[in-house]
């Protein structure tokens, strides 16, 4: 029997694994959110494990530009979008696009976030006041405005940190949630391994979805905040090492949390012919296992990975302004208030003209597709330049990495070209 002093070393050491998890978590908390859980969730229902294939080069994509992006912050001290500006040709138009194209994308998605929490909450109420029910769009809309309201406020007063902890472990229940469900329902192992042969769904909006994964999993703003944090963690030079295994364990943990909501989506959902087009039909996911509580548990997760990614939403602009000015990011100049109190009124868009939050959440993924050749294309010319890289040379194997992740970019980019095409 273990005594209460073995439990409480064994809970330190615990602790300190997660704490000694370094900048990867910031790219599983700006990755991970509401935007995946909607796209694997609607993925599983509609196809099975079938983008599977899609997922996995995405999670191994991003973690070589991860470890690309930690290398050239560890090595030249320098942020992503400063570096452009100042070693590449054309790299303050490069820049310039970056900011632009990313900020959009984040801002897109932004909308999906705010109607698809703001849904979450009219469910819970409704539920529980039926006199509601008539009053949906008003409801949906009261509650968004609140709700970023709030979010700005929280931002003047840079409480960011205390937030994001308590966010965190909502996003982690809701991560659990889904492993034990998958425990329930269990996807076909034939279904797996069909999933990891590279095929695109021939139905409308398979295209789409396939952008979409892209979009979710290999985020531009998870690569450019990575010299961030990294310098933000206090790491130099010497911690290359630790930068390498921290990039392939965050891979590898978004693949795996990802994985699991797409198999638990495909083994509740798929066979039965059911598919997510709807807020609440999300909930249905987890009522194999949970019953009457899947409504509950689910919304429950589901809205705090929605609030959880508002944050990063909402500082993915100041936070690429300050990059490319190579300044640091002062939540209280006049700038970061201007710049947050649009991306706050450009949220209320989406629940203002009562569009359905899991198409604009979708869309925004898409979106993000975009601006990714461009910032990988950087990242190449800047850690092959042994002038900028201070003669140290980038691996063959990590250039391989780099130049198929780019190939598959310009692939997925064309392919969300045609998928737009089609939706419009």
């Amino acid at each position: 029997m273990p005594t209460s002093e073995n439990k409480k070393s064994l809970l330190k050491k615990f602790i300190a694994i997660i704490l000694g998890f370094g900048p990867g978590i910031f790219a599983i908390g700006y990755t991970i959110g509401t935007g995946s859980v909607t796209a694997m969730i609607v993925a599983g229902s509609k196809f099975g494990m079938q983008l599977l294939w899609v997922l996995l080069l995405s999670c191994l994509f991003s973690g070589v530009l991860m470890f690309a992006y930690g290398n050239y912050a560890l090595i030249t001290g320098e942020t992503a979008l400063y570096g452009f500006k100042k070693h590449l040709k054309f790299g303050k138009v490069l820049a310039l696009l970056i900011i632009v194209g990313i900020t959009f994308g984040q801002w897109n998605s932004l909308m999906g976030i705010l109607g698809i929490s703001a849904n979450i909450i009219f469910e819970i109420l409704a539920a529980n006041f039926e006199g509601l029910i008539p009053y949906k769009y008003e409801t949906v809309l009261i509650t968004a405005i609140i709700i970023i309201v709030i979010f700005y406020l929280l931002m003047l007063v840079g409480k960011y940190t205390f937030f994001e902890k308590i966010l965190v472990i909502f996003v982690t229940l809701m991560g659990l949630s889904f492993v034990l469900s998958l425990c329930f329902v269990q996807p076909l192992p034939a279904d797996v391994i069909q999933g990891l042969i590279p095929t695109i769904p021939d139905v409308p909006g398979g295209k789409m979805l396939v952008a979409a994964f892209v979009g979710t999993t290999m985020a531009s703003a998870t690569f450019l905040s990575r010299p961030l944090f990294v310098k933000g963690k206090g790491w130099t030079i010497k911690n290359l090492g630790q930068q390498k295994k921290d990039s392939i364990t965050a891979a590898i943990l978004i693949f795996l949390i990802s994985a699991t909501i797409m198999a638990v989506a495909a083994g509740a959902l798929f066979h039965q012919g059911k598919v997510v087009t709807q807020v609440l039909d999300m909930a249905n996911t987890l009522e194999p296992v949970a019953g009457k509580w899947a409504v509950s548990i689910f919304f429950f997760g589901a809205l705090s990975a929605g609030l959880s990614s508002i944050f990063p939403c909402l500082l993915i602009a100041p936070l690429l302004v300050a990059d490319y000015q190579s300044g640091v990011l002062d939540t209280n100049s006049r700038q970061f208030r201007i710049i947050t109190a649009i991306a706050c009124l450009v949220a209320l868009i989406g629940p203002a003209f009562g569009a359905n939050p899991i198409e604009v959440q979708i869309l925004s993924q898409v979106f993000n597709v975009f601006v990714l050749p461009i910032v990988i294309l950087g990242i190449i010319l800047m850690v092959n330049s042994k002038k900028i890289m201070q003669g140290y040379k980038t691996g063959v194997f990590v250039n391989i990495g780099l130049y198929a992740s780019l190939l598959f970019a310009c692939i997925i980019s064309y392919n969300g070209v045609l998928a737009l095409m089609d939706y419009f």
